[in-house]
């Protein structure tokens, strides 16, 4: 196993590559999250229909530039997020199972869940602000605006336009939905993962390798969209608001199940999956091999000691 600091490396690494891959349909979620906001029934634009046809419109619309709108803060919010989760995540199992268990190496679902929410919750508060203008960046449009627009020149631009008008507190505003919806995907995905992959062998023989690893993060990505999208809605809104549309979590949920219906909290859920699939097949594979890479380095420069610890 890599070291803490390895296994971060390696777990930003694998998330970046990832969401270069599925970011078009991050923007066309995002979207779709926020059309027909607070509208009523019947007042409500679909100017995104769904994953592919969300796709088609922008890039015909605003091009490649349009689909790909805040990839810079998704990539340095993949690097905290999920360099955390596949970071801390075995450490603090190791150490949990340790401690009440008296052995490391025993699995225990309770605590796998625990410490998937806790290692996604710490990504989640880290990465806040730069996923704050991801959404505001994505969520911008000329051609066919949904929600609050804000025109943001960049990444930097957009995270200093807040601090001077919200100040330090503004950079973090919606960030206890972020730290919900982050707990929820991260408490079911590594478990899930580690769980299917134990199946899997177990049940079917298949060995250590990509099929595995391809098998056991499809059923991880779906299982993290079910659990994760309600409060992701919740997040876009909160998110992308302009002034106290919403005074928090629960004021957001009830005013859109109250105006919009039961399901418009599951507004943008097939884009979502069809982000999520691959983006948690990419991620978790890639952080398998990455983590691979990662520890014959360690072998190399760092001392058998420090190693013997990881």
């Amino acid at each position: 196993m890599s070291t803490t600091a390895g296994a971060f490396v390696a777990g930003g690494i694998a998330a970046v590559g990832a969401v270069c891959a599925t970011h078009p349909f991050e923007t066309v979620k995002i979207r779709m999250q926020l059309q027909g906001e607070l509208q009523t029934k019947g007042h409500q634009p679909h100017h995104y229909r769904g994953p592919f046809h969300g796709v088609s419109v922008i890039v015909r619309n605003e091009g490649l530039k349009g689909i790909y709108r805040g990839i810079g803060c998704a990539s340095v919010y993949q690097v905290l997020l999920n360099g955390c989760r596949l970071g801390f995540y075995e450490p603090m199992r190791h150490g949990l199972a340790t401690l009440l268990l008296r052995d490391g190496s025993k699995q225990n679902l309770g605590i796998n869940m625990f410490c998937g929410a806790s290692s996604g919750i710490i990504g989640a508060a880290a990465g806040s602000p730069f996923f704050l203008v991801k959404t505001r960046l994505q969520s911008f449009s000329p051609f066919l605006p949904v929600g609050t627009q804000h025109n943001y020149r960049n990444a930097i631009d957009g995270l200093t336009q807040i601090y001077r008008a919200e100040g330090f507190r503004g950079l973090y505003r919606g960030v206890g939905a972020a730290m919900i919806r982050t707990g929820f995907g991260s408490s079911v995905q590594l478990p899930t993962y580690f769980f299917a992959k134990r199946r899997l062998v177990r049940h079917l023989g298949m060995e250590e390798g990509a099929p595995l690893h391809l098998a056991s993060s499809t059923v991880s990505g779906f299982v993290v969209c079910c659990f994760m999208h309600p409060p992701d809605t919740i997040m876009s809104r909160l998110y992308n608001q302009n002034g106290n549309l919403y005074r928090g979590v629960f004021d957001c949920l009830g005013k859109t199940i109250r105006t919009e219906g039961f399901f418009a909290i599951y507004k943008g859920f097939l884009p979502h999956l069809a982000r999520i699939l691959p983006h948690t097949i990419l991620t978790l594979s890639l952080a398998e091999q990455t983590n691979k890479l990662v520890r014959k380095i360690e072998q190399k420069i760092l001392p058998a000691s420090v190693l013997g610890k990881a």
